[in-house]
C-alpha cells in the first residue's frame, strides 16, 4: 500500500483487539448520554411549546457537542501520535525501522496513520449520532458535512505535529510538551490578533474570515453556522471554513514533507556527547599504536591487561577533577541536579514564558473591560477566560513530565536496575514527585502570579485570592501523583501516558461541557443532579477502570467514584456564587483521590509496579 508496511500491520491486527471496539462503543455512548443529559436538563426546567423551541435546542446542542468533539479528537490525534513515535525511540525501535527497506515516506506517513487509526473510526463512529440531532431541527445535514470536514483535516494536522515534533525531539517530555504547546499557541495567537487587529480586511475578506481560516476554533464555531448565500464576491471563502480547510491541508503536507525529508537526519542522533569525542579519539590511537607494535613485533600486551587498565578504578583522575556529592536521596538529585530530561527543557521553558505573556495580557484587557462596565451577563468571570486555558495547559505539563518520568526508565531498561539498589520506596515515589516539581516550577509560579495580580487589580478578593492558591497547589500535587501512578500502573508507555493525559483533559473538559450545558438550558443548577446522574457516574466507573488497573483498592475506588459527583457539586456551587464550597470539596476530593493513590504507591510498591500478584491474582 501507499503508506507502507507500517500502517498495513496496524490495519490487520487492530480489529483483533478488543480496544478497538470498546472504544469507539464508548465514546458513541458518550455523546448519546450527554444528548440524553442536555434534553432532560431541558425538559425538566423548562416547557417545550413547539417545534421552534425544538429546533432552538437542536441548534444550541450541535454548538456544544460539535466544539467538545473537536476538542477530544485534536487532543488524542496529538497524543497518541507523539507517544507512538517517542515510545518507539525510548524502546531504540525506530534504528530497527530505519535499518529496513522502507522509504522515508512510508515510515514517516504509515507510522502517522497507525497511530490515528483508532481516532479516525471514532471521528466515523460519530457521524450517526449528530445526523440524529438534525431530527430536532435548526441543524442541516451541510453544517454536520462541515463540522465533520474541519474535525477531520484539524485532527490530520495536529497528529502530523505530533509525529513530526516526536521524530525530531530525543526526550518524551519534550515531544509531549512541545505539541501541547504549539497546539494551544496555535489558538491562542490567533484569539491574540484579533484582540489587536479587529476589523482588518486583508485582500478582500473580512478579518473574522481569515481567523476563521486560520484558528481551528473559529472554523469549528464558523462551521456550526448556517450557510447564507454571499451576496458579494467573497463567494466560497465568505464564512473562513473553506480557507481553513485548505490551509490544513497545506500544514499536513509542509509537517510530513519535513518529516520524510529528515526523518533519517534526526535518527539516529549523530550529536557527540561530553567526553565522546575523546574516548573515540583515545581508542583510535591505542587501536593504530597496538596495530604498529603487532605488526613490530615489539610489544605484547595481553587482552586481560587492556582490559584492566581501561577499567574505571585503574584512571589516574586530574587533582582538578571535582566530584559532585549525591544526596541521600539519589533520585532527585538526579532529577534537580542533572538534565535528567534533556537541555531542549529551556526551549519548552522559553515557549511557556510566551504563553504566559499571552495569558497576561489577556488578563489585562479584560480587566480593563471588566473595570469600563463592559463585562456583558456571562456567568463565567472574564478574568477566567484568559486564565483557565492557561491553568490547564500548566497541569497538563506537570502530568506529562511525572508520567514520562517513570515510563522513561522503564523503556530505557533502567527501572530494573532501580529496583534492585537499595532505594527504598518512599525515595523513589517522593524523589520522582519533587523532581518534577523542580523542572516545572515556572508551570506551578507563574499561574498563581496572575493570581496574585488579579489580586493586586482587585479582581479577587484575598478570601477568594487563598482558595484560589490552595486549590491549584493541590490539584498540581494531584496530577503529579496521578502521573506516577501511572506511570507505575502500565507497563505501556503509550497506554500510561494516553490514560494519565487523559485523565487531566477530560476532567477539564467534562467540567466545561457540564457548565455549558447548564447555562444554556437553566437557571435552576440545584434540580439538575438528576439529568447529571447518569454521565457523573459513568465517569466515575471510567477513572476506576483507568486508575484503579492493577491495583483496585477500596480507597481509589471510593475517590473516582465521589469525584465526579464532587465536581458536579463544585459547578453548581460556583455558578451559584458560593467559593468557599468550591474550595473545601475540590481540596478535600482531590487531596483523598492523590492520598488514595500515593500509599500504595509507598506502602505497596511491589504490588503497584508489578513485581508481586494481588492475592486475587493467585
Amino acid at each position: 500500500m501507499f503508506l507502507g508496511p507500517v500502517f498495513v500491520r496496524e490495519a490487520i491486527t487492530s480489529p483483533r483487539r478488543p480496544n478497538l471496539y470498546v472504544i469507539r462503543a464508548v465514546y458513541v455512548a458518550v455523546l448519546l448520554v450527554l444528548m440524553c443529559t442536555a434534553w432532560l436538563v431541558l425538559a425538566g426546567t423548562q416547557i417545550v411549546r413547539n417545534v421552534g423551541d425544538m429546533a432552538r435546542f437542536g441548534s444550541i446542542l450541535f454548538q456544544i457537542v460539535a466544539p467538545l468533539q473537536l476538542a477530544i479528537m485534536v487532543f488524542l490525534a496529538a497524543m497518541v501520535a507523539a507517544s507512538a513515535v517517542a515510545q518507539e525511540k525510548d524502546r531504540r525501535t525506530l534504528i530497527l525501522l530505519l535499518m529496513t527497506r522502507m522509504s522515508n515516506l512510508e515510515l514517516v506517513l504509515g507510522k502517522l496513520g497507525a497511530s490515528l487509526l483508532q481516532v479516525l473510526t471514532m471521528w466515523a463512529a460519530a457521524l450517526p449520532v449528530f445526523l440524529l440531532l438534525t431530527l430536532f431541527g435548526g441543524v442541516s445535514f451541510g453544517q454536520v458535512v462541515r463540522v465533520f470536514a474541519v474535525t477531520l483535516m484539524t485532527v490530520l494536522a495536529a497528529g502530523s505535529l505530533g509525529s513530526t515534533i516526536a521524530l525530531w525531539r530525543e526526550k518524551t517530555f519534550q515531544t509531549l510538551a512541545m505539541t501541547a504547546l504549539i497546539l494551544v499557541l496555535w489558538i491562542g495567537v490567533w484569539e491574540a490578533v484579533a484582540v489587536v487587529l479587529p476589523g482588518m480586511s486583508v485582500g478582500g475578506l473580512s478579518a473574522d474570515v481569515w481567523l476563521a481560516g486560520l484558528s481551528p476554533l473559529r472554523a469549528i464555531l464558523a462551521a456550526c453556522q448556517p450557510q447564507i448565500a454571499a451576496a458579494d464576491a467573497a463567494g466560497t471563502w465568505q464564512d473562513g471554513v473553506t480557507l481553513f480547510l485548505v490551509a490544513s491541508a497545506l500544514g499536513i503536507v509542509l509537517l510530513n514533507g519535513i518529516a520524510i525529508a529528515l526523518v533519517r537526519v534526526w535518527n539516529p542522533s549523530r550529536e557527540i556527547r561530553p567526553g565522546q569525542a575523546e574516548s573515540s579519539a583515545a581508542a583510535s590511537l591505542s587501536g593504530s599504536g597496538q596495530d604498529a607494535a603487532g605488526q613490530a613485533g615489539t610489544e605484547v600486551v595481553s587482552d586481560a591487561e587492556r582490559a584492566r587498565s581501561g577499567h574505571v578504578d585503574a584512571r589516574v583522575r586530574s587533582e582538578r577533577a571535582k566530584t559532585r556529592e549525591v544526596w541521600d536521596n539519589p533520585v532527585l538529585w538526579r532529577e534537580v541536579c542533572t538534565w535528567a530530561y534533556g537541555r531542549k527543557v529551556l526551549v519548552i521553558r522559553a515557549t511557556y514564558l510566551v504563553l504566559f505573556a499571552m495569558a497576561a495580557a489577556g488578563l489585562y484587557r479584560a480587566l480593563g473591560v471588566a473595570d469600563s462596565g463592559g463585562h456583558g451577563d456571562s456567568l463565567i468571570p472574564p478574568a477566567a477566560q484568559p486564565l483557565a486555558p492557561f491553568f490547564l495547559v500548566s497541569l497538563v505539563l506537570v502530568n506529562a513530565l511525572a508520567v514520562t518520568s517513570v515510563t522513561n526508565e522503564r523503556d530505557g531498561q533502567a527501572l530494573d536496575l532501580l529496583l534492585v539498589t537499595d532505594l527504598s520506596p518512599r525515595e523513589f515515589v517522593f524523589g520522582k514527585m519533587g523532581g518534577v516539581f523542580w523542572v516545572t516550577k515556572e508551570m506551578v509560579l507563574l499561574p498563581m502570579l496572575l493570581c496574585g495580580y488579579l489580586w493586586w487589580r482587585g479582581g479577587l478578593t484575598f478570601e477568594n485570592l487563598a482558595y484560589v492558591w490552595l486549590g491549584l497547589a493541590a490539584m498540581y500535587v494531584f496530577v503529579n501523583m496521578l502521573g506516577v501512578h501511572c506511570g507505575m500502573s502500565y507497563a505501556n508507555s503509550r497506554t500510561a501516558i494516553g490514560v494519565s493525559l487523559g485523565v487531566v483533559f477530560f476532567l477539564f473538559l467534562g467540567v466545561v461541557t457540564c457548565m455549558l450545558i447548564m447555562i444554556s438550558f437553566s437557571g435552576s443548577f440545584q434540580t439538575q443532579l438528576g439529568p447529571f446522574l447518569a454521565f457523573t457516574l459513568g465517569g466515575g466507573v471510567g477513572l476506576f477502570a483507568v486508575l484503579g488497573y492493577r491495583n483496585p483498592s477500596q480507597a481509589i475506588q471510593l475517590a473516582t467514584l465521589a469525584l465526579p459527583l464532587a465536581t458536579f457539586y463544585s459547578i453548581t456551587s460556583f455558578l451559584l456564587g458560593k467559593p468557599l464550597a468550591v474550595f473545601l470539596v475540590v481540596v478535600v476530593t482531590y487531596g483523598f483521590t492523590t492520598a488514595a493513590m500515593m500509599i500504595p504507591a509507598v506502602y505497596e510498591f511491589d504490588i503497584a509496579m508489578g513485581r508481586t500478584k494481588t492475592p486475587g491474582e493467585e
